[in-house]
């Protein structure tokens, strides 16, 4: 909480002092600050709720919305709140002055009007908009606005270029001093599909140099990062991750914690809330983060069927023609490989279920899922190919050979150990198993909606919380065997997932009929 007194200043204008103290409501990364209705401050300033506020002090400042309380229940006179956001932006501690005022006119927001006009930005507003996208100057309706005027083909091929180039320049940059650096990325939209942490270990115990940093879950269930901290700490420091890397060639890191191209991480807040990945901030955000990473060579999936995120092959190849563009102007070797994109890859989705998958896989279980196995020997030989270790059309030979060998599950082990310690996965304590309800062929599952089944079960917020798959296209079910079965960490986000489920029918499709009973 903050105590306010007010004093004047030398140049008779009137400064709002305030004691600083933290009240602990968490609004996730947007920083809030809480007054009173009846708080002088905010009647002799004209301050209303939404009003963005300029907070400054410890050598600090930065903008956070207001949020008006009315009741005597949480706050006194004189008194405000700092979210948990905000308070971490402070650095402050109890009894730290600050000051608040009205927040300047964000002036690059204009250029994000002419945008939803119509109208095309040069490099120069991108660079204004994202610089204070960056600084946290940004409203989350504005964010919302600047995310809308990205959507559909708003955004020419230049202005793409433009604001890759703005999202690393508002970031701090990686240098490995190596002459090639390798990165891997999935533009998602495919549940389950936990390629990375396998073909990590697989380049890096060939040799190859890998620091591979990965996001959390936007629209998914889960995000790289996600499934990784079930095994092992993933919010390492610049320093520590470098470390990692120095020891063992590659690293499995949350890029959230290396603040790599910052105004991404603020945007994917939004993203995730509205549920929409536009083209145009899709290859700025992967491109930015793979080039502040300090990345020279860049492979990147593009999984495609009618219910992943790219539902054409069209489409992928317009998508991927924007990322080599893209890639090629910022000196960024960009590859592109086109996967079906028809169902899930391997069994989990969520991320203990699917670092339990990739585990599988890494130890060459014999239960372990073949597609995911499959895929990430594809994607590993790709990189193995163009590092140099395996000549062309051998790579995945060789990546095969070091996932049977236990080349690539020691190399894997050892970076976790590196980063704090390698770790089981949580096990959700409610399940309920799905079956289907007569006999035939699985003949469709639809990506987006058994995502949605594994959110409405907790993921990724709940890591052990998902959906394990127990069928995969063309497989013949028997009736009332189980097809998958839903994972909770609480029995009313068991109870949110199943309502869902019976109220979508049409999730699986097996034989003639679309129906699965709950």
């Amino acid at each position: 909480m903050i105590r306010l007194s007010s004093r004047l200043s030398t140049d008779s204008q009137q400064v709002s002092t305030l004691q600083a103290r933290r009240i602990g409501i968490d609004t996730y990364q947007e920083p809030v600050v809480y007054m009173r209705a009846d708080c002088p401050v905010c009647r002799s300033e004209g301050f209303e709720s939404q009003s963005r506020l300029q907070l400054t002090g410890n050598d600090r400042s930065f903008v956070a919305t207001l949020n008006i309380v009315h009741g005597d229940d949480l706050l006194e006179h004189g008194e405000a709140g700092l979210s948990e956001a905000a308070w971490k932006l402070l650095g402050v501690t109890d009894a730290s002055e600050i000051r608040v005022s009205h927040a300047e006119p964000t002036e690059s927001f204009h250029h994000v009007r002419a945008k939803l006009f119509g109208h095309t930005l040069a490099p120069e507003a991108f660079s204004g908009i994202v610089n204070d996208i960056a600084r946290r100057r940004y409203s989350d309706v504005q964010l919302s606005a600047f995310l809308a005027a990205c959507v559909g083909d708003r955004m020419a091929s230049d202005e793409i270029v433009a604001l890759t180039r703005a999202m690393v320049a508002a970031g701090g940059r990686l240098d490995w001093s190596q002459p090639a650096v390798f990165d891997k990325h999935c533009v998602g939209g495919l549940p389950g599909n936990r390629t990375t942490p396998i073909v990590v270990a697989i380049v890096t115990a060939c040799g190859a140099v890998m620091p591979k940093t990965s996001s959390r879950a936007i629209t998914s269930p889960a995000g790289t990062a996600d499934t990784m901290e079930t095994l092992t700490r993933v919010d390492l420091s610049l320093t520590s991750m470098r470390r990692v890397v120095e020891q063992e060639g590659g690293c499995l890191v949350w890029g959230g914690a290396v603040d790599l191209s910052p105004a991404d991480d603020v945007l994917i807040r939004i993203e995730r809330a509205l549920d929409v990945d536009s083209e145009a901030q899709l290859v700025a955000s992967i491109l930015s983060k793979k080039i502040a990473a300090g990345s020279t060579h860049t492979l990147i999936d593009i999984p495609t069927g009618p219910t992943a995120k790219v539902r054409d092959e069209a489409t992928a190849e317009r998508l991927a023609s924007v990322l080599k563009r893209t890639g090629t102007e910022l000196g960024l070797e960009v590859d592109i490989v086109l996967t079906d994109g028809r169902q899930p890859v391997g069994r989990g989705i969520g991320p203990a279920l699917e670092a339990r998958d990739v585990l599988a896989v890494l130890q060459d279980d014999p239960e372990a899922p073949d597609d995911l196995r499959d895929r990430s020997v594809l994607l590993a030989g790709k990189i193995l190919e163009r590092s140099g270790r395996a000549h062309a059309g051998d790579g995945t030979r060789l990546a095969s050979a070091v996932l049977n060998d236990g080349r690539a599950w020691r190399k894997f082990q050892a970076i976790c150990h590196a980063q704090g310690g390698l770790r089981t996965p949580p096990v959700a304590e409610h399940r309920h198993v799905v079956v289907a309800d007569r006999a035939g062929s699985v003949t469709a599952i639809d990506n987006r909606r058994l995502a949605k089944v594994a959110k409405l079960a907790g993921a990724p917020t709940a890591p052990a919380a998902g959906v394990e798959l127990h069928v995969h296209l063309d497989d013949h079910v028997e009736a009332d065997a189980p097809v998958m079965t839903v994972h909770a960490e609480a029995p009313g986000e068991l109870a949110y997932a199943l309502n869902y489920l019976d109220q979508n029918t049409n999730l699986m499709r097996i034989g003639a009929d679309d129906e699965v009973r709950a």
